[in-house]
């Protein structure tokens, strides 16, 4: 089940609310909030729903053993095995083939490929679960006594599946008792049809023009039409995973849950570091606060660590090397602009700044893009027209002046326009209605538009979802 799907916003979500909303105590909403969210977990992935709840009472036993024993040798060997289990799971679901693919290669080796299927949000769930228990062993959480809340906490479907990252801390008090304001609802509602629309007005339109130049055949694609396609590739992932976290922050606003920011207009970056402070936030902060600081061979290694963390954000998107050479791509742009330094960083013209951002920032969409080897060499050699591409062809003329308004409306929505329907307390009353009317209608109209476009869907999937 996903979040774009008429069945999913018309009746799920509707059929939820209303249980929700009719419970009239904090404890009747968590076991609701619990049922639909197995529910909906099991609806796309029935065979693995014990690994999620398996993963919720390890985790949970763990931070409870860590609690009672603090300071003690068994605290720090629950903690150890609560990394080995959750750090395990993911490498016998998500990596055992490709380990086994390398070793056959590298050794000539004739092991069996496991061929084991992905569990839909294991990279998600995993990572929640794995940062209470480091949480818990720093002592910087209070540990969860009450086994369903954890489950609640991991399990929440607004963001089960595909993110964000949602910490304990960010939401351990609202795991008990929630209050909700019309505000909170209004608002929610609006981020859900803007989340909404990015994907099935933005995202789909702009993967289904990419498709028609990168789905095959990449290496005669002209070198604009390289360019052209990897462009409009980089803002499908923006809209696509942006999307499905305004659906998810949106949803958790109506049901209480204040989630933190995935994205903070990603574009608008004035260099490659900003970027990643920018997009997928909470993978970012995961990394950066777990992992950056932790001592390598008894001492913290600024260098070592930065390309740690970088080859751990590549790995952490997908089972293939060009994930890894995508991670490792952009640590070592950020490792270049640590070397010039913020203050020289800062007398470099803003105008040079964008262009140079921009360029490693698409180009490192293209290795993002392309899983084989070949066809991202290929890529590489379009950009600059060493396959003997043509430097433009009449695919990118039509295929520019097809879709001109889309272009338009996707380079539009990466800047913050929301921002001219706000309003403040020192706003006239006329101006206020005004905006708020406003809000109203172009909610409606993208409700029905993307409704529309969702009635002749098929299979309308996040890009997310696979990892």
């Amino acid at each position: 089940m996903v979040f774009s799907s008429l069945f999913f916003i018309y009746l799920f979500f509707v059929v939820f609310l209303i249980c929700y909303f009719a419970s009239k105590n904090s404890k009747n909403k968590n076991t609701i909030l619990i049922i639909f969210s197995l529910l909906f977990y099991a609806w796309g992935e029935p065979v693995y729903l014990w690994l999620l709840i398996l993963s919720t009472l390890i985790n949970y036993l763990c931070g409870r053993v860590i609690d009672y024993f603090r300071d003690k040798p068994l605290s720090k060997i629950c903690f150890a095995l609560s990394l080995v289990y959750n750090i395990g799971m993911l490498m016998i679901f998500k990596y055992s083939g490709f380990i086994v693919e390398n070793l056959n290669s590298w050794f000539s080796l004739n092991l069996q490929n496991p061929d084991i299927s992905l569990p839909i949000g294991i990279s998600f769930y995993t990572f929640q679960a794995m940062s209470y228990t480091i949480d818990c062993y720093w002592d910087t959480v209070k540990v969860q006594k009450n086994y369903f809340r954890f489950l609640m906490f991991v399990s929440l479907f607004p963001q089960l599946v595909a993110g964000p990252i949602v910490r304990y801390s960010d939401i351990e008090d609202e795991l008990a008792v929630r209050n909700i304001s019309v505000s909170d609802i209004s608002d929610g509602i609006i981020r859900i049809v803007i989340g909404l629309s990015k994907k099935v007005i933005i995202a789909n339109n702009l993967y289904t023009v990419v498709e028609s130049f990168f789905a095959s055949d990449v290496e005669y694609v002209s070198v604009t039409g390289t360019w052209y396609a990897v462009i409009l590739y980089a803002m499908y992932v923006y809209f696509d995973f942006s999307g499905y976290s305004d659906m998810a922050i949106g949803m958790g606003r109506i049901l209480g849950f204040h989630f933190n920011e995935n994205f903070n207009y990603p574009f608008l970056c004035k260099d490659v570091t900003e970027f990643w402070q920018r997009w997928h936030i909470s993978l970012g902060s995961f990394f950066r606060d777990y992992l950056l600081y932790i001592p390598v061979f008894g001492k913290r290694i600024p260098t070592l660590n930065l390309f740690i963390v970088w080859f751990c954000t590549g790995l952490w998107h997908g089972a293939s090397w060009n994930f890894v050479f995508w991670g490792l791509y952009f640590g070592l742009f950020i490792f270049i602009e640590r070397l010039i330094g913020k203050k020289r960083m800062k007398k470099i013209p803003v105008a040079v700044k964008h262009i140079y951002n921009k360029i490693v920032i698409i180009v490192g969409f293209g290795i993002f893009y392309f899983e084989d080897g070949h066809n991202l060499l290929h890529f590489f050699k379009n950009l600059v027209g060493l396959n003997n591409n043509a430097f433009i062809d009449d695919s990118v003329r039509i295929s520019f002046m097809n879709n001109i308004f889309l272009i338009i409306i996707a380079l539009a929505a990466c800047f913050p326009v929301k921002k001219l329907f706000e309003t403040d307390n020192n706003s006239s009353p006329a101006k206020i209605f005004f905006f708020n009317s406003a809000k109203i209608i172009y909610t409606a109209a993208l409700l029905i538009v993307s409704s529309i476009l969702l009635v002749d869907s098929t299979n309308n999937p996040f890009l997310y979802f696979r990892f």
